[in-house]
């Protein structure tokens, strides 16, 4: 069986999801995949931003550029599911977590401070995707949903690390990581004054 820290182990987070969500999320299941379309479909357009900003740097260009065709295939693949239940994809809501996380990002600070922030971010919303995805596939009751999620896990655990990848390529490991780690604990205290809900992945 597998370690139920491993998640926060590899991904680095330091507050694990609380397990009443998933319970509360596989009851409410039309909201936590229309939340789902609309992360992949937010997360594709975050792709574009950074590669438009940072057409300078070839590396990024080149490694950041499929992760948009993927994001939206993944944006298809929930609404496939959701079709495939019946179920209607709902309205878009406010996303308190990732509100949360841009106060975070540094004002008046060098060029490159904001790229590293800008990169993070992402690398912080797919570890925690990452962690959420691993939480479905293990414990929702329905097999088929477990494998679902299970593909979405592996996908995110790869783009948090081409992330920090990139971000240890264009500023140094001890730069990066550094910066990483006040992610973290800012994550990790945004996440606690969050109320767990049925209908949000994050």
């Amino acid at each position: 069986m597998e370690n139920k820290n491993t998640g926060k182990r590899v991904l680095g987070i330091q507050l694990p999801t609380d397990p009443r969500w998933v319970n509360m999320a596989e009851m409410s299941l039309q909201d936590i995949l229309t939340d789902h379309a609309y992360c992949e479909q937010k997360a594709t357009t975050s792709c574009i931003t950074l590669i438009q900003r940072y057409s300078d740097k070839e590396l990024l260009v080149e490694k950041v550029s499929p992760i948009v065709s993927e994001e939206w295939s993944h944006f298809r693949l929930v609404l496939k599911e959701l079709e495939k239940r019946g179920l209607k994809l709902g309205h878009q809501r406010r996303d308190e977590y990732v509100n949360g996380l841009l106060k975070f990002i540094r004002k008046g600070v060098t060029p490159d401070e904001l790229f590293l922030d800008r990169i993070l971010i992402c690398a912080m919303i797919e570890a925690r995707s990452c962690e959420r995805f691993r939480l479905l596939s293990l414990n929702v009751k329905e097999e088929a949903l477990r494998s679902f999620y299970h593909k979405f896990m592996v996908s995110e655990a790869g783009h948090y690390r081409l992330f920090l990848d990139l971000a240890e390529h264009y500023l140094g490991k001890e730069v990066t990581q550094t910066r990483w780690q006040e992610w973290l604990a800012f994550e990790a205290t945004l996440v606690k004054g969050l109320k767990p809900r049925a209908d949000r992945m994050h």
